[in-house]
């Protein structure tokens, strides 16, 4: 091997890779341009095989620990760079990208909307002029407690963790199994929604009949301030799936699972953090006795506001924040 015609080769390559290197190590990999990351990658690759020749053909410390250094200092940019990277991805996406999926998603998020709340104003009216209504969805032990003028939300006194944990799961099931339901033409998100809509118009005529009306809603609407919205956006989810197996449009009925699909799973990643919220909140805040009623209220008056005027914000674009992804293959 000609050790110095090899070098001599190799070197524009170090030194394109050094420049490169510098000026990410400097202003961050931000400042590079497209075609600049696709070379830093392509270069990066080159300088790891050099290296493994170097060490090979025992080409001199020197060498070796030259390239040595490009090779890590091009894996920390490459790897831990893009690692970065992703949590300013994370953090866009909270800041604006959720936000900017519902408003686009606004019509279906509607829809579900109506598909819980019509129900619901269906199923209190009934329920409070015609009792046998309400014994078709109310079960009877809670039917009989609450006419005792008790309510349930004492059982998860003692037990918040465990309480908290079971609301969690059991509200991510129905929100999951509501976004799911879009696979079935969203038949079966919108049966959830209005079965959801019509046992909560029964509960809340039961409430108000028995005099129980103010405390109910004191603890309902901390959580569901946040807990209704979340189902709300699933099954905004579902019904853009629902979308794309009946209605594609111009689109092939794949492609369009994928463009709706897409719009689902941004909403999905919303919804979760916010029934987590909701599930801590149900847990050890909405039944505690020690906390009065209007503060409950303003509570959950509170959070509905910042989520309405969380998910309403616009965003300003300032350029592209996020460039070509490193992928080191």
């Amino acid at each position: 091997m000609d050790i110095q015609r090899w070098v001599a080769q190799r070197e524009k390559s170090w030194q394109d890779l050094e420049r490169l290197l510098a000026q990410a190590e400097r202003r961050g990999l931000r400042t590079l341009s497209a075609q600049d990351i696709q070379n830093l990658a392509s270069l990066y690759r080159s300088v790891s095989a050099d290296l493994a020749r170097a060490r090979t053909h025992n080409l001199g410390p020197d060498l070796m620990r030259r390239l040595q250094s490009l090779t890590v200092r091009g894996y920390a940019q490459i790897y831990q760079g893009d690692r970065r990277q992703e949590w300013r991805s994370l953090l866009t996406f909270i800041q604006s990208g959720f936000p900017e999926t519902v408003q686009q998603c606004r019509g279906y998020i509607l829809l579900s909307t109506l598909l819980l709340v019509a129900p619901a104003a269906v199923s209190w009216w009934l329920a409070w002029h015609d009792p046998t209504y309400m014994d078709i969805l109310v079960p009877n032990d809670l039917i009989t407690m609450v006419r005792r003028g008790e309510l349930w939300m004492g059982s998860i006194l003692g037990v918040e963790p465990l309480a908290s944990s079971n609301i969690m799961i059991n509200n991510l099931r129905v929100s999951f199994n509501a976004v799911a339901g879009g696979m079935t033409g969203g038949l079966l998100t919108v049966y959830i929604l209005i079965f959801n809509g019509l046992f909560l118009g029964s509960i809340g005529a039961l409430v108000g009949q028995n005099g129980l009306a103010w405390p109910f809603w004191a603890f309902v609407f901390p959580h569901g301030a946040l807990e209704l919205p979340a189902i709300f956006l699933a099954g905004g989810a579902g019904l853009l799936l629902g979308r794309a197996l009946l209605f594609p449009g111009l689109y092939r009925r794949v492609d369009a699972l994928k463009k709706y699909g897409l719009l689902a799973a941004r909403l999905v990643y919303g919804v979760v953090p916010m029934l987590i919220m909701a599930g801590v909140i149900e847990g050890f805040f909405s039944p505690n006795p020690a906390i009065p009623d209007v503060i409950k209220y303003i509570t959950g008056i509170v959070l509905l506001t910042g989520l309405l005027a969380y998910l309403s914000r616009r965003s300003h674009p300032s350029g592209s924040l996020h460039r070509t992804r490193l992928l080191v293959e």
